[in-house]
């Protein structure tokens, strides 16, 4: 399967901006490159304005989610739908949607761990469902949001359901981008899968962010890296048998011993 992760800089609260743009560039990535599946980074439509999410945030999704069926159906391609801040009755959602090449909305995920340090807490509601395992393509994959990373127990429940990709997707900051690059690392060997990133450029808020969207191997090996400051389009092909490969020659899961494991702690 063939993806394109678009590392974006985004246009604070302007929504309708930033649709045009991601529209822009798919067209443009249909085009030149012909993927499989496209990818986004998080809160993409309003950039992390939090103290104004209460008037900039889509309602039930809208009119984001549409946008996303209709780009897919256009173009024939799967979307992994980054993340858009989304109102639900009195609750703001961080929200992403996966669209398969029918225009059909197959997955949504509302991101679980929300950020002490940016205070996600006092604007933002925690998703109350488990992130689970969905499919493009008969591909088995899972889809986190960005501090989601920081919890090794989530994305090894994705793991043992049968995930074979994990893509994040996030506003990272340049701040601690040693613990992004070797976060998706850990996360990638230790569970013995593809890692695909999205992260955005630019500066919001006085914050700085990291770009480094990033392509990893189910042994551990970087296929692709972004810029940190770059605007650009990392493409990837990836071989699904190296999973089955790796999960073989180093066999973690056959070797689990689950009933010595303490849970919830």
């Amino acid at each position: 399967m063939k993806f394109s992760l678009y590392q974006m800089d985004i246009f604070p609260g302007e929504s309708d901006k930033n649709r045009e743009k991601v529209k822009a560039w798919v067209e443009k990535e249909v085009e030149n490159n012909n993927p499989d599946t496209i990818v986004l980074p998080e809160m993409w439509t309003t950039a992390y304005t939090l103290a104004d999410l209460e008037d900039l945030a889509d309602q039930n999704a809208e009119p984001t989610k549409s946008f996303l069926e209709e780009l897919a159906a256009k173009y024939k391609i799967n979307i992994i739908g980054g993340s858009i801040a989304n109102k639900v009755n009195d609750d703001i959602y961080n929200s992403s949607f996966v669209v398969n090449r029918n225009g059909t909305t197959v997955y949504q995920y509302d991101k679980a761990h929300l950020v002490p340090m940016l205070n996600e807490h006092t604007y933002l509601t925690g998703g109350k469902k488990p992130a689970e395992v969905f499919e493009l393509d008969g591909i088995k994959m899972g889809l986190i949001i960005c501090y989601d990373l920081r919890f090794p127990e989530l994305i090894r429940s994705l793991a043992l359901e049968g995930a074979q990709i994990l893509h994040i997707v996030a506003e990272w900051p340049l701040a601690r981008r040693s613990h992004w690059r070797n976060l998706q690392l850990a996360r990638a060997i230790e569970n013995q899968m593809y890692v695909l990133s999205c992260n955005r450029i630019g500066t919001y808020d006085d914050v700085e962010f990291a770009g480094t969207s990033m392509a990893i191997d189910p042994w551990g090996d970087i296929l692709l890296e972004g810029s940190v400051n770059k605007e650009e389009t990392l493409m990837i092909s990836l071989d699904l048998e190296k999973v089955k490969q790796v999960r073989n020659d180093v066999p973690i899961f056959t070797s689990r011993v689950p009933h010595l494991y303490k849970t919830n702690l």
